[in-house]
C-alpha cells in the first residue's frame, strides 16, 4: 500500500520537525514495511513508508530529483508509467531509476500541476516545489488511495490515515456529529468530511497547491454522463468487445510489478473476469485466493473451485466463521477509522492476511 505524511510550515526546528514526522510516518507502518524515510526542506517535511513493488533497488522515497529541486513522497501506482517515461525521454528528460515514483517528478517537471490528467493509476501523492515554493497534492480520480489533512492556520498536516496526524501538535481526534450522522445514513461521511472534527479529507479527482500565502483545492477530472439523445449508437456486439478490451487492458497494465501478483476469486462474474484476463497475461501459474463461510446462505466455494480448476490457478481458501469476524472487528475499525455498518470488510481483511503469509504483496480484484 505504501503511506505518506507530511507537515508545511511547522513552527518548530527542523529537528523536531523530523521527529514530529518519524512518529507519524512509524503510526502507518502497517502500510509499508519495506522502508521508511523523511525529508525536510525549509517549510515542508514529508515522511513515507514503503511497501516495495516497483523498482526494488533504487525506488527509496521520499524521493527526489537530482537538481533536488523536486521531492515527491508518492502512495500507489501509475499504471501508464512505462508509456510516460518513453514520452518524457523524447523529450530530453533523464532517469536514474525504473520507478513509476521518478516519473511523477519528471512529469510534473514537464507539465506543471496539469500533470496528474496524464496518469492512469490510483494514487495519493505530495510534491514539494523547492523553487516555486510550493506544495502539491493529489489524489487519483475515484479516491483508491486515501489522503486526509488538517489546517491549522500557519501548519498543514497531511497523511495516508487520519491517525498519524493527531501526532502532529495542536491536532486532537473528537468526533464530527455530522459526519456521524452520514455514516449511519450513506455508510460514509461526504467528502471532504471526515468522521473527526477538522480532519478533512482531499476528495477524489482533485489537488491541492499549498504555499505560504495560502491554500487552493481543485477538481482535475470529474465523471461525465453524456445526454442519451447526444451519445453515438452502438451495437450490443461492438460494445460487449470494446468492454472486454478495456477490462483487458486494465488487467494487464496492474501486472506490472517487480514481485508475483495473484488474484482474488470469490465466485462471482467480476473477480472470474479478472483472474481469467490475468491468467492469460501471465507464464507462471497464477495464484487465486478466496473466503468461505460456514453458514451455506453466504458460501461460494463451489463456484471458486470451479473457476480455479477451469484456469489451472494455484488455489487457497480462508475459512471464516462469525467468531473470527468478531474478533477481527476492532482492528478493521481502527483501520477503517470511523463506523463500520456491515461486515464485509472482516473476511477481506483475513483474506488479505493470509495473502501476505502466503508470500504475496499485490492482488487483483474484481472491485
Amino acid at each position: 500500500m505504501c503511506a505518506i505524511a507530511g507537515l508545511f510550515a511547522y513552527p518548530g526546528a527542523p529537528e523536531e520537525q523530523r521527529g514530529v514526522l518519524s512518529r507519524m510516518i512509524a503510526t502507518l507502518a502497517h502500510r509499508g514495511p519495506d522502508g521508511h524515510g523523511v525529508f525536510v526542506d525549509g517549510p515542508c517535511g514529508l515522511a513515507h513508508a514503503r511497501l516495495s513493488i516497483i523498482d526494488l533497488a533504487t525506488g527509496a522515497q521520499p524521493m527526489s530529483s537530482a537538481d533536488r529541486a523536486l521531492t515527491v513522497s508518492f502512495n500507489g501506482e501509475i499504471f501508464n508509467y512505462r508509456e510516460l517515461r518513453e514520452d518524457l525521454i523524447a523529450k530530453g528528460h533523464v532517469f536514474r531509476t525504473t520507478s513509476d515514483t521518478e516519473v511523477i517528478l519528471e512529469a510534473y517537471r514537464a507539465w506543471g500541476p496539469d500533470c496528474v490528467t496524464r496518469f492512469n493509476g490510483d494514487f495519493a501523492f505530495a510534491l514539494w516545489d523547492a523553487a516555486a515554493g510550493r506544495l502539491m497534492l493529489a489524489r487519483d480520480r475515484m479516491g483508491v488511495r486515501p489522503l486526509f489533512y488538517a489546517d491549522r492556520g500557519a501548519m498543514l498536516a497531511f497523511a495516508s490515515e487520519m491517525k498519524a496526524l493527531f501526532e502532529a501538535p495542536g491536532i486532537a481526534p473528537e468526533l464530527d456529529f455530522i459526519a456521524l450522522d452520514q455514516i449511519f445514513t450513506t455508510w460514509a461521511p461526504i467528502a471532504p468530511r471526515t468522521g473527526f472534527e477538522g480532519i478533512l479529507e482531499l476528495p477524489p479527482g482533485h489537488l491541492m497547491l499549498v504555499t505560504a500565502t495560502g491554500r487552493a483545492v481543485r477538481p482535475y477530472w470529474r465523471l461525465d454522463y453524456p445526454d442519451a439523445a447526444d451519445a453515438p449508437p452502438i451495437a450490443e456486439k461492438a460494445a460487449a468487445e470494446q468492454l472486454r478490451a478495456l477490462l483487458a487492458d486494465a488487467t494487464r497494465i496492474r501486472l506490472r510489478a517487480d514481485v508475483p501478483v495473484g488474484a482474488y476469486l470469490s465466485g462471482g462474474l467480476d473477480s472470474c473476469v479478472v483472474a481469467a484476463l490475468a491468467r492469460g497475461e501471465i507464464s507462471e501459474r497464477l495464484k487465486t485466493y478466496s473466503v468461505t463461510f460456514e453458514d451455506a446462505a453466504f458460501d461460494e466455494s463451489a463456484f471458486q473451485h470451479l473457476m480455479s480448476r477451469s484456469l489451472g490457478t494455484n488455489h487457497l481458501s480462508v475459512s471464516c466463521s462469525a467468531s473470527a469476524i468478531g474478533s477481527a472487528l476492532p482492528v478493521i475499525v481502527a483501520h477503517a477509522e470511523r463506523p463500520i455498518l456491515r461486515t464485509a470488510p472482516a473476511p477481506l481483511f483475513l483474506l488479505s492476511d493470509a495473502v501476505r503469509e502466503d508470500g504475496l504483496k499485490v492482488v487483483l480484484t474484481g472491485e
